[in-house]
């Protein structure tokens, strides 16, 4: 029993020891052939860097947001490392059944460390195994997070530690029995049951079950290792090597998820000047090698959980976008085109091959094929990516929030983009119009200039306030704000009214502020996000020289806005293009208002409210606190929640330039949005962003006409909220007395 052990494990051991250190440099050489990045830019301030992979790991902040699942996961995950040398010591049981690690290995501490680790990390994937087959594909379909994923890997995986698990526990039984151990002790806390189980056996027995079972924990660890060299893109198992680095190397070297401003375009690691663009710069991407090697490592590290999927509103609402599949389709193509990249393969912009038949003549038929396909293409076409995939993305942040190994989904989905809408011209032809609108009149209706005027007039008519236009009614030095105003919240007429109630707030709260009128142009943020980075640098270096002029003289760059899409992009894009201002969004003012006295709501506004997070106010900028604060301060409301609130909000559908795109494919995110709020039955939904105050008012209006939602059913910007408790209620004129003749009036 001894030798047969110690050969089956032994020959294991190597085998499997090779077979992963080989795929490990594998990996390490696919990454290796996606496109350079900035020098610096994943490598900036090590020391957070580590920070952050230890606060990630170590505490699982991501994970331990789901409750049971993450508990689970953390027992998994750190019992993999704390229980390593149980592996030691298995092997040391192959030649003496009471062998022991010196120092350490009869010390009751470590023994019931040893214990306690190994229960929970069996238990805990006890627990996953059992939430996983409650939720298979086959039982809840779409609703299920697994869909999609690679069952068999994900079992073995799970499998594969439970075997571990039972035989770390089997094991410490096994030696507590041979070392004759009689009654419940530190050392023995958790597996004496099994100490008794074994008692009365012969020495003989016990060594040779210890022999079998130290085989068989060898045996399933190098087994694992086989499998996972043979299958270097099973991220279900090289994530919890992988996601360390990939952690690592994110983003934001601050630690913060990959959310708010979008990436320049760079071609081979340096940004692109758009005046006079490099002859071989490459716009977007259009093969899976022009990912950056982060990218490729994104793709390796997936490990499926399928929590992206589980947030995503376009999977919700039955698109076919979910970030987890889009993630596992360029994984499995890219290691399946592999081998081509490795022996030199390429296209040139002509689609021209770059290699030498030389060069391609060992490569495999099926990698060769694999090169043929278009990165963006329909099924007929042989595409990875349907460009209704592509399209259905709302770059909400939900999948970037919610990934536990920070892959950045939205960056990639806009490389693709941008490669679709600058060199193919390819993409939904509504989006066109936007365009052209934005390139010839600054604004995605078209309208004229001096329309952004109008709600000034419209104010003034209704109020008698008079708005001054910065530089042409008052002086920068005397402006506090400068109000952003937006195209929306300029020419769209229900954001109009979020405009004006503001603008009536600042007035009352004694704000210095300004305008900038016709001088305002669209931030590029609907340019940007649907791919035309060029449009995109023309519009924001056009406003970043007009607010840098008109703010010259201003002690404090400040800007407010409503639109937390303007907000987002000068906040955080227009640093790109030299514009550092400091830019709040309007809850935010409107909270300090109130702290400071300047804004005292007192008039009740009676009615149950639900507040709707706009994704670029909430997740991608972490702004959640002031609308509510706001709400909470206006006396009659009662607030309730929907289920999906904060960082967990459901989008309206309208970011990622799908405001100007027509939902053909399934649900319409707004309605689905619409009936979550419409399960609290309230008298208000709120939010503070233009573009969902029209796409909830459009559902909303819909539900009434259908009889789906109450008639006086509200849908309002929390400004307008604000406004009606704090704005005077005017005083009934006094009823006449008995004897007295009521006065005409004039």
């Amino acid at each position: 029993m001894q030798l047969a052990a110690i050969v089956i494990s032994l020959v294991t051991t190597l085998v499997g020891t090779a077979l992963a250190a080989r795929a490990a440099l594998y990996i390490y050489t696919f990454v290796r052939l996606g496109a350079d990045v900035p020098a610096g830019m994943r490598t900036g301030n090590p020391a957070q860097r580590v920070k952050t992979v230890a606060k990630e790991f170590l505490g699982h902040t991501r994970m331990t947001t789901w409750g049971v699942v993450g508990v689970a996961h953390w027992f998994v995950a750190t019992g993999f490392f704390c229980l390593v040398l149980t592996l030691v010591t298995a092997f040391g049981q192959l030649f003496k059944a009471d062998f022991a690690l010196p120092v350490i290995g009869n010390w009751w501490p470590y023994e019931l460390f040893e214990e306690v680790v190994g229960l929970f990390t069996t238990l805990g994937i006890l627990t996953l195994i059992v939430i996983r087959l409650l939720s298979l594909p086959g039982r809840a379909g779409r609703k299920s997070r697994f869909a999609g994923s690679i069952a068999w890997q994900a079992f073995f995986v799970e499998y594969v530690i439970l075997g571990i698990g039972i035989c770390i526990l089997m094991l410490r039984g096994l030696e507590g029995a041979l070392g004759g151990v009689g009654h419940y002790e530190a050392a023995y806390a958790v597996s004496y049951p099994i100490v008794l189980a074994f008692k009365g056996l012969s020495a003989g027995t016990l060594q040779n079950l210890i022999y079998l079972f130290a085989m068989l924990k060898i045996t399933i660890s190098f087994t694992w290792a086989i499998t996972i060299g043979l299958n270097p893109s099973m991220g279900v198992a090289w994530h919890r090597f992988l996601a360390f680095f990939n952690i690592y190397f994110k983003r934001e070297e601050s630690g913060e998820v990959a959310l708010g401003e979008l990436l320049p375009m760079t071609s081979g690691g340096t940004p692109i000047d758009f005046e006079d663009p490099a002859d071989d710069a490459v716009f977007g991407v259009s093969q899976v090698e022009q990912f950056s090697w982060k990218g490729l490592l994104d793709f390796s590290t997936c490990t499926e959980c399928g929590r992206c999927q589980s947030q995503c509103p376009a999977w919700n609402t039955g698109k076919p976008l979910s970030p987890k599949l889009l993630i596992m389709n360029l994984r499995e193509h890219a290691y399946a085109k592999a081998p081509y990249l490795l022996a030199g393969g390429g296209k040139d912009a002509e689609g021209n091959e770059t290699a030498t038949a030389e060069q391609l003549a060992n490569v495999p038929a099926a990698a060769l094929a694999e090169a043929e396909r278009p990165l963006i293409g329909t099924a007929e076409e042989n595409g990875v990516i349907d460009p209704d995939v592509l399209w259905s993305c709302t770059t909400c942040g939900a999948c970037v929030e919610q990934c536990p190994v920070d892959i950045e989904h939205i960056d990639h989905i806009v490389d693709m983009r941008r490669y679709q809408v600058m060199i193919e011209s390819s993409f939904p032809t509504e989006a066109g119009t936007m365009l052209k609108n934005l390139e010839n009149k600054g604004n995605p209706w078209g309208m004229a200039t001096k329309a952004r005027l109008d709600w000034v007039k419209e104010l003034k008519k209704e109020t008698g306030i008079e708005v001054p236009v910065i530089g042409e009614d008052i002086d920068p030095a005397e402006v506090e704000y400068l109000y952003w105003v937006g195209c929306a919240g300029a020419l769209e007429d229900r954001a109009k009214k979020t405009t004006k109630a503001f603008a009536e707030l600042l007035h009352t709260a004694g704000v210095k502020f300004a305008i900038l009128g016709k001088e305002e142009s669209c931030t590029g943020d609907s340019a940007r996000r649907l791919g035309n980075e060029f449009l995109f640098q023309m519009l924001g270096a056009q406003n970043v020289e007009t607010l840098n002029t008109v703010l010259e003289d201003a002690p404090v760059k400040r800007i407010v806005a409503t639109c937390p899409h303007c907000f987002n992009t000068i906040a955080n894009e227009y640093p790109q293009l030299g514009g550092h201002f400091e830019v709040i969004h309007h809850t935010q003012l409107l909270q300090h208002l109130i702290d400071e006295g300047k804004l005292v709501p007192v008039n009740p506004v009676e009615g149950l409210i639900t507040y709707h997070d706009p994704c670029y106010l909430g997740r991608h900028n972490k702004v959640y606190t002031p609308p509510r604060e706001i709400i909470a301060a206006v006396p009659g409301l009662r607030n309730e929640e929907m289920h999906r609130h904060k960082e967990r909000g459901f989008c309206c559908g309208a970011g990622g330039a799908r405001m100007w795109m027509e939902e053909r494919i399934g649900k319409r995110i707004n309605t689905e949005r619409v009936d979550e709020a419409l399960s609290l039955n309230p008298d208000i939904i709120s939010t503070a962003c233009p573009f969902c105050l029209v796409m909830l008012s459009d559902s909303a209006n819909g539900k009434k006409s259908e009889g789906q939602a109450k008639e006086n059913l509200r849908v309002v910007d929390v400004a307008q909220l604000l406004l009606d408790s704090v704005k005077a209620v005017p005083e009934a004129p006094a009823a006449p007395a008995d004897d007295q003749e009521p006065v005409p009036s004039a």
